[in-house]
């Protein structure tokens, strides 16, 4: 039997090869890092008005976030569907850790120079505190390989469909067993799913849960969500036969525990970059 020594270090193992950074299709290396901040909306706040506290939140980010270089991109994304309706992630991408670090000093300075007078200042971040509530989390979240990515603008009417999956970590698994099957998967239902403008996998780095494994589909609309899982279940039967399907639930249970939660966010798009 082994000690709970070796089941963790085979746990810590399977998690460092799934997060580690590969080489994209461009032979770039793809950012690492996303972190997301879990705000909430005050609720306190009876004078809230959307148009008000989007023309602030764009003014934070055409002084700040966008002059900064060690953010790749940046996004706001408000409850739609979700188990609390306060929600608003606002999600950051970084190329590597050090980025992170460097992104909040320049933030720091852009900060400064876009309200170069202090009480000015202070007035703008009181006015944008008291949209939200002072309690927030963060994850940090590494990328993963096989993404699709996302061409062209977004709308109003863009949402992200989340799913939170958790990885089992079997002591007889592999990153390559793993990366086969899942691969696999991704290259011939995701990415010929015309309703998937968009997938972005990646797993717990920092934060509360290291089972996490995140995906998220980007969608043209609500309405493209049923035909989404519709379009995927054909392309699962055209791709394989009966037998390989029970082959593929078969990997699932091995590297999955089978739980996952459903999320969906709308999209600001004057808030992205």
């Amino acid at each position: 039997m082994k000690t709970n020594q070796h089941v963790l270090a085979a746990i810590l193992t399977v998690l460092l090869l799934f997060t580690a950074p590969v080489l994209s299709q461009d032979e770039q290396t793809r950012p690492e890092f996303v972190v997301v901040t879990t705000m909430h909306r005050n609720m306190d706040n009876d004078d809230f008005d959307r148009e008000e506290w989007l023309a602030t939140e764009k003014e934070f980010v055409d002084k700040v976030i966008r002059k900064n270089d060690h953010i790749v991109t940046y996004g706001v994304y408000p409850h739609l569907f979700t188990d609390d309706n306060t929600e608003i992630l606002f999600v950051r991408v970084y190329r590597t850790w050090n980025d992170i670090l460097l992104a909040a000093e320049k933030n720091g300075e852009f900060i400064e120079s876009g309200w170069p007078d202090k009480a000015k200042r202070e007035a703008f971040f009181e006015k944008r505190a008291k949209y939200y509530s002072p309690v927030h989390s963060d994850e940090i979240y590494g990328t993963m390989d096989h993404a699709k990515l996302f061409e062209g603008d977004m709308t109003d009417d863009t949402v992200i469909y989340v799913r939170k999956n958790y990885f089992a970590f079997p002591e007889d698994g592999s990153f390559e067993e793993f990366d086969k099957f899942n691969s696999e998967f991704v290259q011939n239902v995701f990415y010929k799913n015309e309703y998937i403008k968009g997938y972005y996998p990646h797993s717990h780095r920092y934060g509360a849960n290291s089972s996490d494994f995140i995906e998220a589909f980007y969608l043209d609309s609500l309405d493209n969500l049923g035909k989404m899982f519709d379009r995927n279940d054909e392309l699962t039967k055209a791709y394989y036969n009966e037998a390989r399907r029970k082959e593929l639930g078969k990997k699932s249970r091995k590297y999955f525990t089978g739980v996952h939660a459903d999320a969906l966010y709308s999209v600001v798009p004057e808030l992205r970059k």
